[in-house]
């Protein structure tokens, strides 16, 4: 499993104590300081099954600064997936990536249910 995510968030410090707390291993990656790239996000999306808008980082200061709330409606799904690949910072973290699955953001009940 690979956990990727901002050290300094508190949703992602919640998120890696309760993958602890539950014995679960993972490899852990920093979003900043190793962006996931345009084939990596790509992939992601087609294995998680969820909206594209569900890996973006909306309550994120870049997010509002860029007006992406009015923008990516317009935008294409690879135009998207491009801009979510130049700054970790747009990326709705912490993101779980699995063989078999792809969760984006920090939701203990659907942890719960697709990780144990």
């Amino acid at each position: 499993m690979l956990f990727v995510e901002y050290p300094k968030c508190s949703t992602c410090q919640k998120a890696k104590k309760w993958l602890d707390e539950h014995g679960l291993t993972y490899e852990d990656r920093h979003i900043v300081e190793n962006n996931p790239t345009y084939e990596e996000l790509k992939e992601w999306y087609a294995r998680s099954g969820l909206p594209l808008k569900r890996f973006f980082n909306t309550s994120g200061l870049k997010y509002k600064a860029l007006q992406l709330k009015d923008k990516l409606p317009t935008m294409s799904e690879d135009e998207q997936l491009k801009l979510l690949a130049t700054d970790g910072m747009l990326v709705k973290r912490p993101v779980i990536v699995m063989e078999d699955k792809v969760l984006t953001g920090f939701k203990p009940a659907e942890w719960e249910e697709k990780l144990l």
